[in-house]
């Protein structure tokens, strides 16, 4: 019967809270991507001051918007392979999972190997399920 506790272990609680600041990361990541797809989308369908007369900007301006919401995506990207490298040096094993309470019961999360990478620097791919 401990063994199905196993994951309530309270020194697995780091992990759980770099899983969990990944998993805000990864919704985070979500919305900044729709929301830079949508982003042409929603300036064509927002009229301009008065349409009737047409002004072009000003001489050396660019859209600000679009390239605010590209850094965002660029550094949430950024984020999420950060905290990816750190949760795959925290785990204590590979190519298997272990379970962590995510707060609903236990979920797992592994680091498996990519079969492309090299045996000098294997690569590693996050697997977390809940």
């Amino acid at each position: 019967m401990a063994s199905n506790l196993d994951y309530l272990n309270p020194d697995l609680l780091p992990l759980e809270e770099k899983l969990n600041a990944y998993l805000e990361a990864e919704q985070e990541f979500r919305r900044a991507a729709t929301q830079a797809t949508n982003l042409p989308i929603d300036h064509a369908a927002a009229p301009g001051p008065n349409d009737s007369f047409e002004q072009r900007p000003a001489t050396g301006s660019f859209d600000q918007e679009t390239n605010e919401v590209q850094q965002a995506l660029d550094n949430t990207r950024a984020d999420l392979d950060a905290l990816r490298r750190e949760i795959v040096d925290m785990l204590p094993v590979r190519d298997e999972f272990i379970k962590v309470n995510l707060g609903y019961g236990p979920s797992r999360v592994g680091a498996f190997r990519l079969p492309n990478s090299s045996a000098d620097a294997p690569e590693y791919e996050l697997r977390i399920v809940h």
